[in-house]
């Protein structure tokens, strides 16, 4: 299982956001592995739809948080693809948390269209797409499982439900199920639009958050829970490079006549065999300024814009943006090197 183990450890350390249980950190042993989680005491969702479906304002919030995080988790490459009411769990302010990432895939670039091929999930909250061969898209899928969630918080009970397994397959392929007479107009139309048997059909995550009945007393949470925190660990941070800093050399690494070459022109760069694919969007410069120079610019734009600006060992730079984004705050490293001398 090691290989789903550092998946799942990979995943969790992207996808830190408030309505997901957020790792915190891991430890081994030659034997055992620990992962230390956030400390979530409300138990999970599905207890609370034991006892009898939601009231719509109660089911409308806790769908804005599910939306909320799976919409995260996608634009980090993320598909959980075993979303249901036993993996959301509640805090002590009835806040929703997402957790096991267990069956979770991991695509670093989520907009080049590859699809998923492994068969995986809980049979009564699966896409149809899913229980066939021909592959799937890690998003439609996502979001049809949040299309059963919706109804299960709704109606108290599930949409694609049969003793007989082949049965329920049947009619999750032709998504037919039927609307309790309690269900309103709004969310008729939201649900009939989420359990889609076509996926290029189905309702998107932008179009979910376009409805009414959605946006109805909706605020997208930070991608960081608490600004404060985040800004003094950043400080930490900070403190700690400076004191590093002390310690590094007083002038940058070099860079050979090759390194040079290949790094400064496309038809030569040969990156990719070497470097990790993140770094792809990485952008190169020369200057005839001295390290300290360009380090010192760069700082002084970047707080201009209101980047926080923290100086790290080896010239690193780091920038952290001031505002949320659909991924959270903007986060840039600069980092120097000095051209060798022929």
């Amino acid at each position: 299982m090691m290989e789903q183990i550092l998946r799942e450890i990979s995943v969790m350390r992207l996808v830190r956001h408030p309505n997901i249980v957020e790792l915190k950190e891991v430890m081994a042993t030659k034997s055992k592995i620990f992962f230390v989680m956030e400390y979530v005491r409300g138990g999970e969702l599905f207890a609370k739809v034991e006892r009898g479906r939601l009231k719509e304002d109660a089911a409308r919030k806790y769908f804005q948080q599910l939306i909320s995080a799976v919409d995260f988790c996608h634009s980090r490459g993320v598909f959980h693809r075993d979303l249901k009411p036993e993996n959301l769990l509640l805090d002590e302010n009835e806040d929703l948390k997402i957790s096991d990432f267990g069956l979770s895939a991991l695509h670093e670039h989520p907009s080049n269209g590859e699809l998923l091929h492994t068969q995986c999930g809980t049979p009564a909250y699966v896409a149809p797409e899913v229980l066939q061969t021909k592959g799937y898209n890690g998003a439609k899928a996502d979001i049809w499982s949040c299309g059963v969630i919706l109804y299960v918080l709704l109606a108290g009970f599930l949409p694609f439900q049969d003793e007989n397994l082949a049965v329920m397959y049947r009619k999750i392929y032709k998504a037919e199920y039927e609307f309790p007479p309690w269900f309103s107009t709004e969310t008729k139309r939201l649900v009939s639009k989420l359990l889609v048997a076509d996926p290029a059909k189905r309702l998107s995550i932008p179009g979910i958050m376009r409805v009414s009945w959605f946006r109805k007393g909706f605020t997208r949470p930070n991608a960081f829970s608490m600004e404060e925190s985040i800004f003094e660990k950043f400080d930490e941070e900070e403190k700690f490079m400076h004191e590093t800093i002390k310690k590094s050399p007083s002038s940058p690494a070099f860079l050979n006549a090759f390194e040079f070459i290949s790094s400064m022109s496309t038809g030569f760069d040969l990156s990719n065999m070497f470097e990790d694919g993140r770094k792809a969007g990485s952008s190169k410069f020369t200057s005839r300024c001295s390290a300290k120079v360009i380090m010192g610019k760069i700082e002084v734009v970047g707080k201009r814009f209101g980047f926080k600006a923290a100086r790290m060992k080896d010239f690193k730079l780091r920038l952290v943006g001031p505002t949320e984004g659909r991924k959270g705050r903007l986060s840039v490293t600069a980092e120097v090197f000095k051209v060798a001398p022929r």
